[in-house]
Order: structure tokens, then C-alpha cells, then sequence
């Protein structure tokens, strides 16, 4: 049976049950009684290809979760997905408007604001994928709709809510020097953007969040090997505090390696993203004549980034509470890699 079915007869913000779009309301003008049951937010994907199919795999199981409808230009697509989800197939995003508490806007970036901004304006949460626009004057009319609206803005950096991420971050006390390398093999998809926007955004999304202090200037390399975007690049950029975090990033490789360590005083800390592993070295000074080196492997407990991520937004928006990426955090990563971007081509 295919639940959350969307009727043309029904009024804006309305499904056949006459719930209205804000899921901390009930029928009863509104006040909340203790026999009162939490309703289940209702969501749907817009863009169901690689990674809106994921979006819906993990939303129709997710509790609290109500999955209205997945939606796609592309009509076998969208229906095939709303079967192995159980929903509805919706073939334009007009049609899920006034049924949904929120959405997750998986689509190509170019898409981005023409799709999330009706929505935000109409108080329906977004969490969009990364990179959030294609431009910062995008992602700032995303952002004052978002504001204007009093709505939740998530934007979909996923390593963010990498169990070894969250598992490394209280070691993280003064990082000096940051090594990053991700590097994966060609795709078949993304080839819209360039691997700064397509990969290297990741670990600038972490290293931002994780260094406290603003950039203070880039350097940054980068070649279009097979496709007529770059798909090799470098990024040293030096924040005002002195840390140094180089970054390569490419889509070109033969191996798939996705890695970010991190040098400050008396400590190392290795992070493997792919396989959620977590190593710290430290000097430890004891009673001994000599200092030595001890550490080893951190424990994580592994979880897809993914479906945290989706947790994250869906307690947000339940909550009313800011969600762990936010638009503002979303939109300077996107900054930072549009800088990185605007080196390379003035150096070609």
C-alpha cells in the first residue's frame, strides 16, 4: 500500500488528514493535550538519483518520519524509487507544496535556489545538498529566505556527521598543520562542477568548522585532466591564527582514499572518513628519563553519515533548534571554495 498518496483536492498545507504544516500543532486550536500523539513530520526528496535514492531509502524508515512523496523530472525514476519506498511519485516539486513540513533537495546545484527558495518562503524546512548554490548570491537568497521565514536551512555536508569526525573533534585542542587527501576514481556523475565544489568542499566544511579562526590567504593549483572542469587540485590556505591546512582533492585517482590528519603541540590525530577509524598519537612527558610516544586507535562506533545527518535535520526541525550545518556554515565553505576556484583560473 502506498502511503502518503497527494490529493489535488486538498488545500495548501493540508493532506486528507486536515493536519495543518506546522507538526507541533494539533486540530484543537492548537493547544497540546497529554493524550495528544506527535504527529509524523512530513517529508519528501526532491531528486531521487545517486543520493536522493539514499535520501528516501533512509527517511521512509527513519521514526517520526512520514515520507509523502519522492519527486523527479525523470518519471520511471521517480517511481521506481517511491515503490522501493513506499510512498508516492511526484514529477515536479510544485506538487508536494502545502503537503510537506519539509524537504531534502538532492537535484544538480544549478537547480539549488529556483527549487528550495518557494519552499523556505512558504515555512517548509530545507535541507539541500552540498554545495548549497552555485553562487554566494544564491546561497545568501536561500539564507534571507530561510531567516525571513523563520525556518530551518540545513545544508548537506555529510562527512560532518562522520562517527570518527565527532569521535576525533574533542582531541582537536590546537591544530597547527592540517593534511588532507581525497581522492577517488572517475565518476559518471557531478561532472557540472568541479572537484573543489564536488569533493574538496567536504573537508573544507570540516576544517572550517574545526579551526577557529578565519582564512587568511589560499593558495591553490588545479588541472582539467579529463573532463573541461578541473579534476586535480591543491589548496594550501593559512588562517589567521597560523594554522596551515593543505587540501587535495581528485576524481582522477586509481585508489580511493579519503583521509585528513591533523599536527599540534606533543599530538597527531589521523582520521580515515571511509573506514570511521580514528588514531592519536601523543607525547607523554612521565617520571621516566625519557618523554614517550603512546596512543593508538580511538574507539568509534560506526553509523552511516548519512542517516545522521537526516536525524540531525528531522530534529531540528521538531525541536526548532539550529541544525549542525547551517546555512550560514554551508555558505562559507562555499566561499572558501569559490576562492580556491577564482586562484586556479587566475593562474590558467
Amino acid at each position: 500500500m502506498v502511503r502518503g498518496a497527494l490529493h489535488a483536492e486538498c488545500g495548501p498545507g493540508t493532506l486528507d488528514s486536515g493536519r495543518t504544516t506546522d507538526p507541533g500543532r494539533t486540530e484543537n486550536d492548537g493547544r497540546r493535550t497529554k493524550d495528544d500523539v506527535k504527529p509524523s513530520l512530513r517529508i519528501a526528496v526532491i531528486g531521487v538519483g545517486h543520493l536522493g535514492r539514499h535520501h528516501a531509502r533512509i527517511l521512509s524508515a527513519l521514526p517520526g518520519v512520514e515520507l509523502v512523496a519522492v519527486v523527479d523530472t525523470n518519471r520511471p525514476r521517480a517511481e521506481e524509487i517511491a515503490a522501493a519506498s513506499g510512498t508516492h511519485a511526484a514529477f515536479e516539486y510544485r506538487d508536494v507544496l502545502g503537503h510537506v513540513d519539509a524537504v531534502t533537495v538532492a537535484v544538480p546545484t544549478e537547480l539549488h535556489r529556483d527549487i528550495a527558495v518557494p519552499f523556505l518562503e512558504a515555512g517548509v524546512a530545507v535541507l539541500v545538498e552540498k554545495p548549497m548554490t552555485r553562487t554566494l548570491v544564491e546561497a545568501d537568497a536561500l539564507i534571507a529566505a530561510a531567516v525571513k521565514a523563520h525556518t530551518v536551512l540545513a545544508v548537506g555536508h555529510t562527512e560532518r556527521f562522520n562517527p570518527a569526525v565527532e569521535a576525533a573533534r574533542p582531541l582537536l585542542t590546537d591544530p597547527r598543520f592540517i593534511e588532507v587527501h581525497r581522492l577517488g576514481t572517475f565518476p559518471e556523475r557531478s561532472l557540472d562542477i568541479d572537484v573543489v565544489f564536488d569533493l574538496m568542499i567536504h573537508d573544507l566544511d570540516v576544517v572550517l568548522s574545526l579551526v577557529q579562526s578565519d582564512v587568511e590567504s589560499i593558495e591553490a593549483v588545479g588541472v582539467p585532466v579529463l573532463t573541461g572542469r578541473v579534476d586535480i587540485a591543491n589548496a594550501r590556505l593559512r588562517f589567521a591564527n597560523g594554522c596551515i591546512a593543505n587540501l587535495t582533492a581528485s576524481r582522477i585517482s586509481r585508489d580511493r582514499v579519503r583521509k585528513i590528519r591533523f599536527f599540534q603541540p606533543a599530538a597527531y590525530v589521523s582520521i580515515d572518513y571511509a573506514a570511521q577509524k580514528v588514531d592519536v598519537w601523543r607525547l607523554e612527558t612521565g617520571s621516566g628519563p625519557k618523554p614517550t610516544i603512546e596512543g593508538g586507535e580511538v574507539a568509534v562506533t560506526s553509523e552511516e553519515p548519512l542517516k545522521r545527518e537526516l536525524a540531525d535535520f528531522v530534529d531540528a526541525v521538531t525541536s526548532r533548534r539550529p541544525p549542525l550545518v547551517t546555512g550560514e556554515q554551508g555558505r562559507r565553505a562555499l566561499a572558501v571554495a569559490q576562492a580556491i576556484t577564482d586562484k586556479i583560473m587566475a593562474a590558467t
